[in-house]
């Protein structure tokens, strides 16, 4: 005989229901209970529909009516609680607090992948660029500096930024919330003499910045096309994976390897 999908499907509900009673009495520390409930129902089972004992069917029976109800009156906090939780997974407010930060994680991604996706572009053509994606602290000061631009953060913007014949391409783009907040801004050069001479004036003005705030810096090399990540006091270059990691991290996003 072959299994139907309304066979199928009453398998999955039978073990749902008996996987949810086992938790319900496992947190109340009566799994022993439940093993032997099991058992009880497996012997009824037998008894009624593989032996056809009627008289003792009829017993068991019996027991499982009284038993159902004096169960229910055990365990009625834990079955509350256990109807609760599933009440709230079903709660209009619990999607719509579930489906905004769906949005919200969307929204983030796309910005990281527009910033990872130019910076990869510009690597490739070997278009010097300065990043600086600001975390708490206010860069308010060097935003006035340059050009305030307040505009949706794209891959083509970004690109179109740095391309080097705009006016916009020297000096570094400050993102901030997700936003394009300025270009063309001027940032404090790093004095330290320990920096390798490959390290231009880009990853100097980077590692300025991040040395006196919190945010983080993106430098493409004109020279090299290498793509260097600009955090506290360290500059190292990173793979295209890495900048990804890094952008998760700047733009809020907990990465996959910190899950």
């Amino acid at each position: 005989m072959l299994l139907g999908i309304k066979d199928i499907i009453d398998i999955l509900l039978v073990a749902f229901i008996l996987f949810a009673i086992y938790r319900i009495l496992r947190r109340s520390g009566a799994s022993n209970l439940f093993w032997g409930i099991l058992a009880f129902i497996f012997t009824w089972l037998l008894v009624s529909y593989v032996f056809h004992l009627e008289l003792t069917s009829a017993l068991f029976d019996r027991f499982v009516s009284v038993g159902a109800i004096a169960l229910i009156v055990i365990f009625q906090e834990e079955i509350r609680s256990f109807f609760y939780r599933i009440g709230a997974r079903f709660n209009v407010e619990h999607f719509k607090e579930r489906w905004s930060k769906i949005k919200h994680e969307q929204n983030v991604q796309k910005q990281i992948d527009a910033v990872a996706n130019a910076c990869e572009h510009m690597s490739a053509s070997k278009t010097g660029a300065l990043i600086v994606i600001t975390n708490q602290q206010e860069l308010k000061t060097f935003a006035d500096t340059g050009e305030i631009i307040d505009a949706t953060l794209s891959m083509r913007l970004v690109e179109n930024i740095f391309f080097k014949n705009t006016p916009l391409h020297d000096g570094a783009l400050i993102i901030r919330n997700g936003r394009v907040w300025a270009a063309a801004c001027i940032l404090p050069v790093s004095k330290r003499t320990d920096l390798p001479k490959r390290y231009g004036l880009r990853h100097r003005a980077a590692l300025g910045l991040t040395e006196k705030t919190d945010a983080t810096a993106i430098v493409v090399s004109e020279e090299t096309g290498t793509i260097s990540i600009a955090k506290g006091e360290t500059i190292r270059p990173v793979t295209p994976k890495e900048l990804e990691q890094e952008l998760a991290l700047a733009f809020g996003m907990e990465t996959n390897e910190k899950k």
